[in-house]
């Protein structure tokens, strides 16, 4: 299939962009330069995350995502709040990374692989990345010495678990028939006759062709052609944060945040974002990055005014008070469950409840038990 945009009349989508540009950067300077510019940046990796299951036909909560994140979940976590993760995971990834790895042909192969393993085997990822990380996965209620019993100083027995699971994973995918180094797809998950390799090739081939254009543009045209042409059969979540590495490539943002396009996008009705003619479509992006830019300064400044309020209640306190650690881990997540207080702060649950009624937070999640706050 062909993807040619130069039929394409530029002045229609020429105003909207320049705007959009002007709009996240002033975002993007405003989070540079703010106390609470790492505490947005993590709600909106929470943020982008669930809309981008919104914007694919499915619900996730924001809640579920925090505490399934935390690895402090109240029920078995469903397969779309493991997509969500995996969407979460990908964008501290890539913006983790230099701004032009995401599209590299590294980038590009890392980003690939986590998009089709990661759903399929969880738990491994996840001791894959902790080994990476040089940290080990501890299962809530599973300390140190959890058994009762003692451990020979300076072994981490959960790394040692996490590399055995890594193992097994690589014994089991030898074992599966198929072409050397790839485990056969199942046809009821795959179809087969879907070529990713030539659809991503043709893509990167409208990349090439855009690469004159301005950055707001180049990420418009990539972004509906990676639609266009459904690249990933079941990553189509993917294409959106390579937009907005194309925008952080190019300087539109820098390494302050990394556009929340889904969170823009949310916001446009979805017979424009799939319209038939693709000069709306186009307009429907670009109408999306400048909601995006709207959104995000509208949480800045919401966040700014409630850590004014909440260190107003720090004034008199005792230096061996916990709740100026409180309010900084409250400013880095959009929730904060009992269990996650008591960990950071290392207080007792009971003490860990009291603190957040003196700070004033608001219960999210309109539960009696299992219950998380934020900010109101």
């Amino acid at each position: 299939m062909a993807y040619d945009f130069t039929k394409i009349s530029m002045t229609a989508l020429m105003r909207p962009a320049f705007d959009a540009g002007i709009a996240l950067t002033r975002l993007d300077e405003r989070i540079a330069r703010s106390s609470v510019g790492s505490g947005w940046t993590e709600r909106s990796h929470f943020a982008d995350a669930c809309a981008s299951l919104w914007i694919d036909g499915e619900l996730v909560h924001l809640e579920d995502l925090v505490l399934h994140d935390a690895t402090r979940d109240i029920r078995t976590p469903t397969h779309e709040l493991t997509i969500a993760r995996d969407v979460l995971r990908t964008r501290r990834r890539i913006a983790a990374q230099s701004p032009d790895w995401a599209l590299s042909a590294e980038g590009i192969r890392t980003l690939r692989k986590t998009a089709e393993i990661t759903p399929a085997g969880t738990d491994k990822a996840e001791a894959v990345d902790a080994i990476k990380r040089g940290g080990a996965i501890v299962p809530e209620g599973e300390g140190d010495h959890a058994d009762g019993g003692e451990s020979l100083p300076g072994l981490d027995y959960a790394a040692i678990d996490a590399v055995l699971a890594r193992s097994d994973a690589v014994i089991e995918e030898a074992k599966r028939p198929g072409r050397a180094g790839e485990p056969e797809k199942n046809p009821l998950v795959y179809d087969l006759d879907w070529d990713e390799d030539e659809r991503l090739e043709e893509w990167r081939g409208v990349l090439r062709q855009a690469e004159n254009l301005p950055a707001l543009l180049q990420a418009t045209v990539a972004l509906d052609a990676w639609n266009e042409f459904s690249v990933l059969q079941h990553a189509p979540w993917l294409g959106r944060l390579l937009a907005a590495s194309i925008l952080r490539r190019a300087g539109v943002t820098t390494g302050a945040h990394l556009a929340a396009i889904n969170l823009g996008l949310k916001t446009i009705p979805v017979d424009r974002r799939r319209h038939r003619d693709r000069e709306k479509r186009l307009l429907a992006i670009v109408g999306g990055l400048i909601a995006a830019a709207e959104i995000g300064l509208k949480e800045h400044d919401r966040l700014a005014l409630a850590r004014q309020m909440m260190e107003r209640k720090l004034t008199g306190r005792r230096a061996s008070s916990k709740l100026p650690e409180l309010v900084e881990l409250v400013m880095a997540q959009p929730l904060v469950s009992a269990s996650m207080v008591v960990k950071t702060l290392g207080v007792t649950p009971q003490a860990a409840r009291r603190i957040v009624g003196e700070l004033g937070l608001r219960e999210m999640t309109g539960r009696g038990r299992f219950r998380a706050w934020g900010i109101v």
